[in-house]
């Protein structure tokens, strides 16, 4: 059941990723041509600035989550209506505290918007501040979908709001060239969007509508206060690391860099989600597991969901590094690339976080919130002391290369450290010869796909379309001979080969014709 759950959610992320992805590009090519590169800048700065307000949700989410993995198992409806009340109640109160947060940072606007020509921003921020708190009030509800593994059910809701969304606001752009509109057409939606799921949650599961007959029992309560401590401090020093490049950039170099950066994190984050369209997917998978499964079965299951963020990840870097300057040049020209070195540690960051997703899964669905809490701020002290140094002196590259150093210096250690010794209860030397195993293929592809790759290397839209063939064919051609034989492989196999077996007797022409 775990492995149909996960499936149906991944086909629905996946498809949905389709569709916005092409949209994407469609509404950042009208927003360059009508509103221009600083405008691009302002909407990733303010996005970056709201992240951080945002950390006073942090921890709650995903303890509360944490929590109800077991109840929903049990199918113990009293404790979840429980929590679900206590999670309600918490995020009222951050909705609160984000809104006066923000309003509080309003005067301070001029110090992050570095000799911008962009008028009102004032108000622009403010709708962006409202389209960050409005979804706090129906969150919850939501979640439970995500927890109950039917996040299919909130991706459907998302790709159709967000095809009208992106059409409406291209409109928009296209006919008025008002920013202002294009963002509360953003914020209209992202109501709507979050109306509609509590109205399905509420009768999907009517029995979360009842007012729970006790309070939360005060061990449950301690639990989720201690682990919210924890991720507390571990997203704060996240987001130090991973929230700060654009303010960094717009204060050190200009808002028009933030831009010039935005579309090379715009088509890696595109690629990034897809990958999280099936690891997402399967992480409430890993929750419902890691409470009801032996060790031998969850460590199991975490080598073939390493395998499978190995081959995924290795693929997107590969595609990244080849694809990224090409496209960028044949979709809005080459005034709008950065530097080699720029790209290059900007591929490497995203392989090295990437490759984390699995065992950091395990880590945060079995709990192992209190041992690290430290490690991010850790962290996120060598990345911003990395980063402001090296900035002044080499340029934007500096910012990537604090963000880079900061990862090898603390999580990379100190996640698998903790999870092998705690759930595993195996030497760490295990995943580190597995993690250098699959460095050596994945480079080795890397290195072989470029070579093929540096044949096209005229340019144009033809020259593009034969990279694109190479990069998709050659990584998964090697990886298919290299790991055929392997356990992992044979049980991915077997799980897609079931799939399509299921697939081809519903919709076989016989069931579909019979009277």
């Amino acid at each position: 059941m775990r492995i149909k759950h996960s499936i149906i959610n991944i086909s629905a992320g996946l498809i949905n990723q389709l569709i916005i992805t092409s949209l994407s590009f469609v509404s950042r090519t009208v927003f360059i041509n009508t509103l221009g590169i600083e405008y691009l800048g302002i909407n990733g700065l303010f996005t970056n600035i709201l992240a951080m307000l945002s950390l006073a949700e942090a921890g709650i989410g995903a303890s509360i989550m944490y929590s109800l993995y077991k109840p929903i198992a049990e199918n113990d409806q009293e404790k979840i209506t429980v929590l679900m009340k206590f999670y309600k109640n918490a995020y009222l109160v951050i909705a609160l505290i984000v809104l006066l947060l923000g309003l509080i940072l309003m005067p301070f606007l001029g110090y992050f918007t570095n000799n911008s020509e962009v008028s009102n921003v004032h108000l622009i921020y403010l709708i962006f501040l409202i389209n960050t708190v409005a979804p706090y009030l129906f969150v919850y509800k939501n979640s439970f979908l995500n927890v109950s593994q039917k996040g299919y059910i909130v991706t459907g809701i998302y790709s159709v709001s967000s095809v009208i969304s992106v059409c409406l606001k291209i409109a928009i752009l296209h006919y008025t060239k008002n920013y202002i509109l294009y963002l509360l057409i953003d914020c209209l939606i992202t109501l709507i969007n979050s109306l509609i799921l509590v109205l399905i949650v509420n009768r999907k599961y009517p029995f979360l509508k009842k007012k729970p007959a006790a309070s939360i029992d005060q061990e449950t309560k301690t639990k989720i206060v201690t682990n919210i401590k924890a991720i507390i401090l571990q997203n704060i020093g996240s987001y130090l690391v991973f929230g700060t490049d654009n303010i960094i950039i717009s204060s050190f170099v200009s808002v028009a860099a933030v831009g010039l950066y935005s579309n090379y994190n715009m088509i890696i984050e595109i690629c990034r989600t897809f990958i999280n369209q099936v690891f997402n997917n399967i992480y409430h998978s890993v929750g419902n597991l890691v409470a009801q499964e032996s060790k031998e079965k969850i460590i199991k299951i975490y080598n073939v969901y390493n395998f499978l963020n190995f081959w995924l990840y290795s693929f997107f870097s590969i595609f990244l590094l080849v694809m990224i300057e090409p496209l960028i040049t044949v979709w809005i020209g080459p005034k709008f690339l950065m530097s080699k070195a720029i790209l290059v540690v900007l591929i490497l960051t995203f392989y090295e976080r990437g490759m984390r997703n699995a065992i950091t899964t395990v880590k945060t669905t079995s709990g192992i919130f209190r041992e690290d809490k430290y490690a991010p701020l850790c962290q996120a002290a060598v990345n911003l002391a990395v980063s402001i140094i090296l900035v002044e002196s080499i340029g934007i590259v500096g910012v990537f290369l604090g963000t880079l150093v900061s990862a090898l210096a603390v999580p990379f250690w100190t996640t698998p450290y903790f999870v092998y010794k705690k759930v595993f209860k195996l030497p760490m030397k295990q995943y580190l010869l597995r993690y250098l195993f699959y460095l050596i293929i994945g480079v080795g592809t890397c290195y072989i796909t470029l070579i093929l790759c540096n044949i096209f290397h005229n340019g144009g839209l033809s020259h593009l379309a034969l990279k694109f063939i190479v990069c998709v064919i050659i990584p998964n051609l090697i990886y298919t001979v290299l790991f055929y034989r392997t356990n992992e492989f044979q049980y991915l196999f077997t799980v897609a080969k079931s799939l399509v077996n299921k697939l081809f007797y519903r919709y076989r022409p016989s069931k579909i014709f019979h009277y």
